[in-house]
């Protein structure tokens, strides 16, 4: 099952990102918690780590808290060392994150972030 998170106004969607497979969204806030967050979830990155995949909103406050948030984990993941891969060899730990269309994840997500802002809209969980 995959994870698609998108903002809409009214019936028109606005922008989404097709995060893939839950393993893999829930792979990435694993790796933040261990190795961002030293094992404690929500430490540092509470609207991320702690917000549920299953369904669901984040809402346009909480999008103000996470533009932040990612902003953060995407420059702290810029310094570390890349994970393995299947594909091209990433240079660092955050284009080791893509999304299914092998764009970094977390600039989906900061562009997706911004959108909600922009519009004013929460961003959907589907």
């Amino acid at each position: 099952m995959s994870l698609y998170l998108c903002v809409f106004a009214g019936e028109q969607e606005m922008e989404g990102v097709e995060v893939g497979p839950y393993s893999d969204y829930n792979a990435l806030r694993e790796y933040i918690v261990r190795e961002l967050e030293g094992g404690a979830p929500g430490s540092r990155f509470p609207s991320f780590i702690l917000h549920s995949d299953c369904d669901g909103e984040w809402s346009v406050d909480e999008c103000r808290k996470l533009h932040s948030e990612l902003a953060g984990i995407g420059a702290a993941m810029k310094s570390l060392p890349p994970l393995a891969a299947a594909g091209p060899l990433p240079r660092n730990a955050f284009e080791s994150f893509v999304d299914v269309d092998g764009q970094c994840l977390i600039d989906r997500l900061i562009n997706l972030v911004e959108v909600a802002l922009q519009k004013g809209r929460p961003i959907l969980f589907q």
